[in-house]
């Protein structure tokens, strides 16, 4: 077995996925843990929202976080991540452009939905934990 030396563009994927997966993970929690699951479900649903959204997008920010540290499957578990930033958009739209304002702006969860693209495009990078069974099943998604 072989190893390379990572090049700057993996080691800048590294940096770029495990910043994300952290940052996913702890507004994840910060649903459950400070607005609680019910306060996230009734603010889905003052959006118009079905309750099942808010279980799926704490699921994603969370284990999708998870993923995105571990480096596991990162091509795939970006495209539901992107779904949850543009619905972060839209909910902020009416909020004006900047994300420190009252309820927040929707600058903020556009940049992160386009630096969720560009982690689907780089892939995983450095240092991910790579799973055999799981390459081979997902191929260039794994």
């Amino acid at each position: 077995m072989t190893t390379q030396t990572p090049t700057q563009a993996d080691t800048a994927a590294t940096l770029l996925r495990v910043a994300s997966g952290v940052l996913f993970v702890a507004h994840g929690w910060m649903k459950i843990s400070v607005f609680t699951i019910p306060g996230t479900v009734a603010f889905f649903d003052s959006m118009g929202l079905p309750a099942i959204a808010a279980y799926l997008t704490i699921l994603a920010e969370i284990g999708g976080g998870l993923l995105l540290i571990a480096g596991v499957a990162v091509r795939l578990v970006s495209l539901p991540l992107i779904a949850v930033l543009l619905g972060a958009t839209w909910a902020h739209a009416g909020n004006g452009w900047s994300f420190s304002g009252e309820d927040g702006g929707w600058e903020y969860p556009l940049f992160w939905a386009i630096a969720q693209v560009a982690i689907a495009l780089l892939g995983a990078g450095a240092y991910a934990l790579r799973i055999p069974a799981l390459q081979k099943t997902l191929g260039q998604f794994a």
